[in-house]
């Protein structure tokens, strides 16, 4: 790891959490340049839904190489890019009876979202944003001032300003009407609170810790939005693409927002693409008001074709996704039933689910130890107490098994661990 420590920036993050200099990967599994089998409970942090080099998306990706297809051409019109806009939108949008126009963003989410909050200001006219509490959007400067957690505001170097952060669904417990708070603040003269452009929001809050907005919640959020003409951004970036068993995470809700940002998944085999949908009667942009020399990335309109045509052209991969889902409920239900000590919780929802710890420095002990028995799996949350669980939506399920004993063999020795302090300092003090 010299080289690394030698040359990669001090920003580095995953690296430290997994110390070793992985050389292959199919699907659940990255292996090390030692030969050593890892089971991948991360999935490129969401990016890869359909496992490490997908072999139908990586035949369809060499296939086209092979024929000399353009592989940049800025926003100019494409084979690859055409097939994907009708692909996306005779697989997705059509049978979900949407109708958004596309805009190819620079290629990361935090680029998707930086044109949704600027767009939704120039068609309103106004400049404040609410988001919500441990909400996570992006570290580009008008993401982040919409992102809550302070480790990455404090990167900033500049005052991050025109956003209110309002309460998510939850936040004061659930018999509190965070909605109903919201519109207090938005009706009320005196409140200091400026009539928003945009409301952005999670319908699962993945950096943040897996908080879950409930569909009623979500559905009285959208009918706040039309009600004061405010619009509605869903941030879909992490929760998307079948992460909770529908392609879009807020389906279940019966919700429409104005605007939908995609990115991580949506190409299917770790490509740079971000997307953002927009509502036709909103899209009043001018040509090359929101440019980048990378937007719209034709490799990933190959890969993000062959994903929809394989996967969404019905119903049997969801159906995978929820048995795959009921499993890991299964199971993080049974630890937290069987190991009471470690004073947990089971948040998330569909495959985007994890374990919220009271305290974080155990939830780092069990990832830290269940690395060293061969599973990468990573924490969230505002202090990192929240162990995630982003496996692939194609594992195996022997191999979905497998990674789930060793967080439960990770857990039960860490807990055992923390009887024996326990126990230890009771005999000391006595």
């Amino acid at each position: 790891m010299r080289t690394f420590d030698r040359l990669e920036s001090e920003v580095r993050g995953y690296i430290r959490s997994f110390p070793t200099i992985f050389s292959k990967a199919q699907n659940a599994v990255l292996t090390d340049e030692n030969g050593r089998s890892y089971i991948d409970f991360l999935a490129g942090a969401g990016s890869l839904n359909y496992g490490h080099n997908n072999p139908v998306l990586k035949q369809a990706l060499l296939e086209y190489l092979a024929t000399d297809g353009v592989v940049h051409g800025l926003d100019m019109a494409t084979t690859a890019k055409k097939k994907f806009l009708k692909t996306f939108e005779e697989r997705i949008l059509k049978p979900r009876q949407m109708q958004y126009k596309m805009q190819f963003t620079g290629p990361t989410g935090t680029n998707a979202v930086e044109a949704a909050i600027k767009l939704a200001r120039n068609v309103t006219g106004r400049q404040n944003i609410i988001s919500f509490t441990n909400g996570f959007h992006g570290v580009t400067l008008g993401a982040l001032s919409l992102t809550g957690n302070k480790k990455f505001r404090d990167a900033a170097g500049v005052t991050l300003s025109d956003v209110h952060h309002a309460a998510y669904a939850g936040y004061f417990g659930k018999d509190t009407d965070t909605i109903g708070m919201l519109e207090k603040l938005i009706t009320d003269p005196s409140s200091g609170v400026d009539h928003p452009a945009a409301i952005i929001v999670e319908s699962v809050q993945g950096e943040g810790g897996l908080n879950v907005a409930g569909f009623g919640w979500l559905k009285k959020l959208e009918q706040l939005c039309h009600r004061h003409e405010i619009l509605l951004i869903l941030d879909d970036i992490q929760a998307g693409c079948g992460r909770t068993g529908s392609f879009f995470s807020f389906e279940p809700a019966g919700i429409k927002p104005d605007m939908i940002t995609m990115s991580k998944s949506l190409s299917g085999f770790g490509m740079p693409l971000a997307v953002l949908l927009i509502k036709p009667e909103f899209d009043i942009w001018k040509p090359g008001q929101h440019n980048g020399t990378f937007r719209g990335n034709n490799m990933a309109f190959v890969t993000a074709t062959a994903a929809l045509e394989h996967y969404w052209s019905d119903n049997k991969f969801q159906a995978t996704i929820e048995k795959r889902a009921q499993t890991i409920t299964t199971f993080l239900d049974k630890l937290v039933k069987n190991y009471p000590q470690a004073k947990m919780t089971r948040r998330g929802r569909g495959m985007m689910q994890g374990l919220a710890f009271e305290d974080p420095q155990l939830a780092d002990g069990i990832t830290t130890l269940a690395f060293d028995n061969g599973l990468v799996i990573e924490t969230s949350g505002g202090s990192d107490e929240v162990i995630k669980l982003l496996v692939p939506l194609t594992i195996e399920a022997e191999t979905l098994l497998a990674g789930l004993d060793i967080l439960e063999q990770a857990l039960a020795d860490k807990v055992s661990e923390l009887q024996h302090t326990n126990t230890t300092t009771e005999e000391v003090t006595a």
